[in-house]
């Protein structure tokens, strides 16, 4: 049975985000349980995504811009061969290249080449607005504008598999950063397209995917800030 808590909370909890929710649908799942409190969240997960999503309650919603600037880690697998046009799995196929041969050592190369600052165009399927409007919704209607790039910082990538048509790849990062428009740059370094097949996001500062409150947990935690 669901327990709902109306005591005053100020409070940072990550939650492990699962796939096919959106991260509104985690803030509702847990505002329901702890109203009249405020939940928001210190960064969007994409709903095909998995992972860490932290959330601010009460008055430390006042503190979710400083999170957001955490460095974050992510585990991403890129398939190879084919491009979608959101980058991702949920999209539509919109161009198909073959997959060159690639040795270990040739993949991690081009992945060295990406540590550091760089520019980085954001995707069009993103929350970013352009005069008010969220791109995303431009994009479903089949409207592309012009993205500003922007400055992200890589600190490292770890090759972690790898077959003819993917790569599974470990990422940690700055504020900004879009693993679908990585995973697409990526891929055409190798010589072909790509998207992001499957992504989880594990770490987010110091909050990662063991110290993160599943959310069949939910009534299990919250009888321990009863």
């Amino acid at each position: 049975m669901s327990k709902n808590i109306f005591q005053p909370l100020d409070l940072i909890v990550p939650f492990w985000k699962p796939t096919d929710w959106t991260s509104f649908d985690v803030v509702k799942k847990v505002k329901n349980q702890i109203r009249p409190n405020k939940v928001g969240h210190s960064g969007t997960l994409d709903p095909f995504a998995e992972g860490v999503l932290v959330l601010c309650i009460g008055k430390k919603t006042k503190e979710s811009e400083k999170l957001m600037a955490l460095n974050k880690e992510y585990i991403a697998t890129i398939q190879l061969g084919a491009e979608t046009d959101s980058l991702d799995i949920t999209g539509k196929v919109i161009n198909e290249l073959p997959v060159p041969e690639f040795s270990n050592e040739k993949i991690n190369s081009i992945l060295d080449g990406f540590i550091g600052e760089s520019f980085q165009i954001p995707p069009m399927f993103s929350a970013l607005k352009k005069n008010g409007i969220r791109l995303y919704k431009l994009a479903r209607k089949g409207i592309e504008v012009k993205r500003e790039p922007r400055k992200i910082f890589i600190y490292n990538i770890e090759l972690i598999n790898f077959d003819k048509n993917q790569i599974t790849i470990k990422v940690e990062c700055g504020k900004g950063t879009y693993i679908r428009t990585l995973a697409k740059d990526i891929a055409e370094k190798l010589g072909t397209c790509g998207y992001l097949s499957q992504l989880s996001r594990t770490k987010v500062g110091h909050y990662t995917a063991y110290n993160s409150i599943q959310i069949e947990n939910l009534n299990e935690w919250l009888s321990t800030i009863a």
